[in-house]
């Protein structure tokens, strides 16, 4: 895996060197993988370093505590959803957008049940109460970009807010799908899928 995509302002220092990034790529990797074993609150920057098989230094040479540790592991969550969505927005008529809204849905639940730590933090920590609130802002803002470049249309301000409730609603829905199921109600994400629609329909059609 190669440097990180863009400046996380959760590192202390950005790695320079392959070795650097490669060593900050694991101890994210390991994070991912405790979150899921552990939960976050047993999460320790210790056992990140155990796993990671480097020394606790190297954690607090990049991170100063365990949240931002896990902020910076829902940054790089962001930036592997937007790419994933971006490769399948490029398949796709611009005309049609329902299916990039469906390409949206689609790929998060495809993270949601595979990517490690991903079912516990997606784009923001789970705490505190107000951290969901951040994330699906930070959601919604690359959301609005990437829909409206390949809508062909200016990101102005009724877009995003259309953006912004739809991942809210989202959001809501698709939590009770996964508390419902562990792979995700079948019934729910196609009830999430037809709000979101109907909803964005008069912002889209």
């Amino acid at each position: 895996m190669g440097p990180v995509p863009h400046v996380n302002p959760n590192l202390r220092r950005a790695p320079v060197q392959q070795r650097s990034a490669d060593r900050l790529a694991r101890i994210l990797d390991s994070c991912a993988g405790l979150l899921d074993e552990t939960g976050y609150e047993q999460l320790t920057t210790r056992a990140v370093a155990e796993r990671a098989e480097v020394p606790i230094g190297s954690v607090y040479r990049f991170f100063s505590n365990k949240r931002a540790l896990v902020d910076a592991l829902a940054l790089r969550n962001l930036d592997t959803y937007a790419d994933r969505i971006t490769a399948r927005l490029a398949d796709l008529p611009a005309v049609d957008w329902r299916a990039a809204i469906d390409a949206v849905l689609d790929e998060y639940l495809a993270m949601k049940r595979s990517v490690p730590g991903f079912a516990l933090v997606d784009f923001g920590p789970p705490l505190p109460a107000d951290a969901a609130d951040d994330a699906n802002r930070r959601l919604a803002d690359r959301l609005a970009v990437l829909l409206a470049g390949h809508l062909g249309r200016r990101p102005d301000e009724g877009l995003y807010r259309a953006i912004l409730v739809s991942v809210e609603a989202a959001d809501a829905l698709l939590q009770l799908a996964f508390r419902t199921e562990p792979s995700g109600d079948a019934a729910i994400v196609a009830e999430t899928r037809t709000l979101v629609r109907s909803y964005l329909a008069q912002t889209l059609d």
